[in-house]
């Protein structure tokens, strides 16, 4: 049988294949879940869900929307994301993590590129619209002004801080998670709305960065 490492290499060939039809790509494997075992009587038990979760809210984290546009005839995909993070200067990579029971996730595999559009003090609304599942049918984009990115052509929403235009270069597993690494193509900030401030999420309610002149 494959291995995890195996699995997320043929996920990356097929994201990178070019020139196949759009009615010809077969669906994007999620990938395995890690095997179990069991916990040895020497051990400790792993931490709480409730506790793991309560605990690592005290890291405070901005937020993102990660879009991409649509394939197959299919709207364009996206949803709310904090595990956002740059990862390498050389070659420019950027990381972001998505469940592995996500709906917009396996749409977006299949486009192959995504732009992460980074929100912005008073910008919760527009978040709490892009965190509803896609499996309950909503129109995340109803009403929200995008356009395409300049190279992917991934949505990037109007009036945000910042803008990462990025194609999909690896994915790996992580538990109940994907870690999914974007070569970054085109990027820019706003300076004027930058100014308002990043929306910052810390233990399940949004705020903002007070900042001080130096």
């Amino acid at each position: 049988m494959m291995g995890h490492a195996g699995m997320a290499a043929a996920a990356v060939r097929h994201l990178r294949r070019k020139g196949a039809p759009a009615s010809a790509a077969p669906p994007v494997d999620p990938l395995p879940r890690p095997e179990l075992r069991a916990v040895r009587a020497d051990e400790p038990p792993p931490p709480d869900p409730a506790e793991f979760r309560r605990v690592l809210g005290h890291f405070a984290s901005g937020v993102t929307v990660i879009a991409a546009p649509g394939t197959e005839g299919e709207p364009p995909a996206g949803f709310a994301c904090q595990s956002f993070a740059s990862l390498s200067l050389d070659p420019p990579l950027v990381v972001f993590m998505v469940a592995r029971t996500s709906a917009s996730w396996p749409r977006i595999a299949r486009a192959g590129v995504f732009c992460a559009s980074i929100l912005g003090a008073g910008q919760e609304a527009l978040c709490r619209g892009f965190a509803v599942s896609s499996a309950q049918n909503a129109d995340k984009f109803a009403g929200v002004r995008h356009e395409p990115a300049p190279v992917t052509g991934s949505p990037r929403l109007a009036d945000v801080p910042a803008w990462v235009d990025c194609s999909v270069h690896a994915v790996h597993t992580g538990g109940d998670h994907l870690v999914v690494v974007g070569r970054v193509e085109a990027l820019g900030a706003d300076e004027n709305a930058a100014g308002a401030g990043p929306l910052v999420f810390h233990r399940g309610t949004f705020g903002t960065l007070r900042t001080t002149e130096r």
